[in-house]
């Protein structure tokens, strides 16, 4: 069936209108400006010889302040995994009364892991582990000191780290004491109990109510806020 000259006519002025509207449409495309790229986001680095670390626990805030001066890469290292979220959600998966409160495995994000709770640190981006030669220094291990745990191995030390609950000098010159804490002993003390460790477990320390390290926070010492009281125990 052909089609009628008029009819064909008004089908070739519409096509024409579309064609002006279509060519309209895309100069106005290309005329809007193209979004620009954000610029990639920059680390901010860290003025370690002033940073302040404010864990923020489920019984309240403990601020820690570092000797960059004895152990600069182990307090570096600490900051850089703080401010990269690495410790926010762990657990304290070791707490002996009397001697110390331990946490840093990545591994006790996941329940799942439980059976390996206490093994892990910093790994790269192949997963094999980052480790930390030794940086023994004068520090005595004296109740609120923050020091750094390993294995058998010297330089084993990654991302753990222990709170020293009561003065300990065999630990002296055999693990590298990089901060203590300022504010909030009353909280660690708090863990400690809330925690209910294993009494036949003794030396594995190992909690019956495990305690979360919410979020820590790295600040200049001079912004450091004042820790948060524990809150009150309920019953």
């Amino acid at each position: 069936m052909s089609i009628r000259p008029a009819a064909s006519r008004a089908v070739r002025a519409a096509f024409a209108i579309l064609l002006v509207l279509a060519s309209a449409s895309s100069l106005s495309a290309a005329a809007k400006p193209r979004p620009k790229k954000k610029p990639p986001v920059r680390a901010v680095p860290h003025d370690y010889a002033h940073a302040v670390a404010i864990l923020h626990t489920e019984r309240g805030d403990v601020t820690i302040r570092f000797f960059f001066d004895r152990a600069p890469n182990h307090v570096k290292n600490f900051v850089d995994l703080a401010a990269s979220g690495f410790y926010d959600g762990t657990l304290f998966h070791r707490v002996i009364p009397g001697f110390v409160l331990q946490g840093g495995d990545p591994l006790t994000k996941d329940p799942k892991n439980a059976f390996v709770w206490g093994n892990a640190g910093k790994t790269d981006a192949k997963g094999l582990p980052v480790t930390l030669k030794p940086e023994f220094n004068e520090t005595a291990h004296k109740r609120g000191i923050v020091s750094m745990a390993r294995s058998s191995a010297p330089d084993s030390a990654s991302s753990q780290f222990f709170i020293v609950l009561k003065d300990y000098p065999s630990l002296d010159h055999q693990y590298t004491a990089f901060g203590e804490v300022v504010k909030g002993m009353d909280v660690v003390d708090r863990i400690v109990a809330e925690s209910n460790p294993d009494p036949a477990n003794a030396n594995l320390g190992r909690p019956r109510a495990y305690q979360k390290l919410v979020k820590v926070d790295i600040v200049e010492e001079s912004a450091a806020p004042a820790a948060t009281p524990a809150p009150a125990k309920k019953g």
